[in-house]
């Protein structure tokens, strides 16, 4: 990947700084010294082996070298301190790279140039990472899920209040979701280290939900018991008591709110714990038992968040083209993609039954909580609903029959249900943008339908306005899937 970054930046994939200091071959018959830069070695020369400069440049290549890779999958921000060291370092080479003297020389000039080209390249590209307008949403949205945290979970467990004391909001679960979504929306242009930065927010704003949720959950259950109903209990309601503060520790953790422990540290805490709660005997009350495995579920629920620091750094996470249930919903893309080149070109034959089957494989996809891969199977799933759609009124306007006394006002229904279809048509082949003269026409055209069914009078016939509503719906249904189609959504 970085050899590509490096084709990027400078045109030419990164050699190490051997290609700008190769110019031997211009003097063949002069005998060389060895060494790799014996363009300028000779035994006529001044310097009888590689000349200073080169040797002062040739170090910051290697560090060039070693300094590339870690530019190339940075995903932070500018405020953060693997950034500052980054910037430091590589601003520490172009002054290295200044001091060199080149005697004038045009050979060790443009050696020097070269280098300083490529670290200059390597700090462009670092900050315009850092200060990408998607990256800026990242850091925004990620804000905005602490600032949430802060205030109704971690700031009043840092004040004393104990988890039990308070109520984890069903308004606060959702706003954490809300910005899950949001975060699945932001476009990387495929760009990596975007796509890292997004996936890790992801991975920690979605663990996150799924904490509050549990604890949302473990709030209807009538727990804890008494102390009197056996001598385990007390301890086990010790360590419940100890779970509920570690579920604010984690979020805190998770969201970068917690600057003293680490993920790690309350990892062995649990742990313990489990290993505590496992030394309990409980054998002659079921009640007992049970309300044991209740707190073990929970504290197994902590543990599964706890590797999160690195995550991320895997191509197979945060490359969600490579995951397994991605994959699968494709698979069915591309089934769904034959269907409808088949209904276009050849008319229904029995691909409904198909495509039936095809919504019920989607709907046993597991998504692992990841909105992404959620957004995935939802965009997936409107696919073939809206083939089945029009099957079924392609099917429809070809079994009516319309009779002699049929009111005027359900036949214009249905004339504008017989336009629909054409246009609906239009829609599923469409493979263009929005700024396409094509798209913008059948969008018009699709509005005029809503407009004529506004201008169908029922005259108070029910059938008449249900077959209305129902058209309406349809038209609408046709726009929301053309606005899929063409709002470039990415994984």
């Amino acid at each position: 990947y970085c050899s590509k970054v490096w084709g990027h930046l400078f045109r030419k994939p990164f050699d190490g700084g051997k290609r700008t200091m190769d110019h031997g071959s211009q003097q063949p018959q002069t005998p060389q010294m060895p060494g790799p830069f014996t363009g300028y070695a000779g035994p006529q020369g001044p310097y009888p082996g590689q000349h200073p400069a080169l040797l002062r440049l040739d170090e910051v290549q290697r560090e060039i070298a070693t300094l590339g890779p870690q530019v190339c999958s940075y995903s932070g921000l500018q405020s953060d301190r693997e950034y500052k060291r980054l910037e430091r370092e590589l601003t520490r080479l172009l002054l290295e790279v200044d001091k060199v003297e080149t005697e004038g020389r045009p050979e060790l000039q443009q050696a020097r140039k070269r280098a300083a080209g490529e670290v200059e390249g390597l700090l462009r590209y670092l900050e315009g990472n850092a200060t990408h307008p998607s990256r800026l949403a990242i850091g925004e949205l990620t804000q905005e899920v602490q600032n949430l945290l802060n205030e109704g979970v971690v700031g009043p467990f840092r004040q004393g209040q104990a988890q039990d004391a308070f109520e984890i909001s069903e308004e606060l679960v959702e706003a954490v979701q809300d910005v899950a979504m949001r975060l699945a929306q932001v476009k990387t242009g495929g760009s990596v280290p975007l796509r890292k930065a997004r996936y890790k927010a992801l991975t920690r704003v979605c663990a996150v939900q799924e904490l509050l949720e549990g604890r949302v959950r473990t709030q209807t259950l009538a727990l804890p018991l008494s102390d009197d109903t056996h001598e385990a209990v007390q301890r086990i309601n010790q360590v419940m008591a100890q779970v509920s503060g570690a579920r604010c520790q984690e979020v805190a953790l998770l969201m970068g709110l917690s600057g003293r422990d680490s993920c790690a540290h309350l990892a062995r805490i649990l742990t313990e714990l489990l290993v505590e709660l496992d030394a309990l005997d409980v054998s002659s009350n079921a009640a007992v038992r049970n309300y044991r495995k209740q707190v073990v579920e929970e504290i197994n629920g902590l543990l599964k968040h706890l590797d999160l620091e690195g995550e991320g750094e895997d191509t197979r996470r945060y490359d969600l083209a490579q995951n397994d249930s991605i994959r699968e919903i494709e698979a069915i893309r591309g089934r769904v993609s034959v269907l409808r080149e088949e209904v276009l070109r050849h008319g229904a034959a029995g691909q409904g039954t198909e495509l039936q089957g095809l919504l019920t494989h989607l709907d046993q996809v597991d998504t692992g909580r990841n909105p992404c891969i959620r957004e995935a199977r939802r965009r997936a799933v409107l696919e073939v609903q809206a083939l089945i759609t029009f099957l079924d009124l392609w099917e429809a306007l070809g079994r009516r029959n319309p009779v002699s006394d049929e009111p005027p006002p359900h036949a214009a229904v249905w004339r504008v249900l017989a336009s629909l279809c054409d246009l609906q048509a239009q829609a599923l082949g469409f493979d263009g943008k929005r700024a396409d003269k094509s798209y913008m026409v059948l969008e018009e055209l699709l509005t005029k339908q809503l407009l004529a069914l506004d201008a169908v009078d029922p005259q108070g016939d029910q059938g008449t306005k249900n077959a209305r509503k129902q058209a309406v719906k349809h038209a609408q249904n046709i726009l929301s899937y053309l606005d899929m189609k063409t709002d470039e959504w990415e994984y």
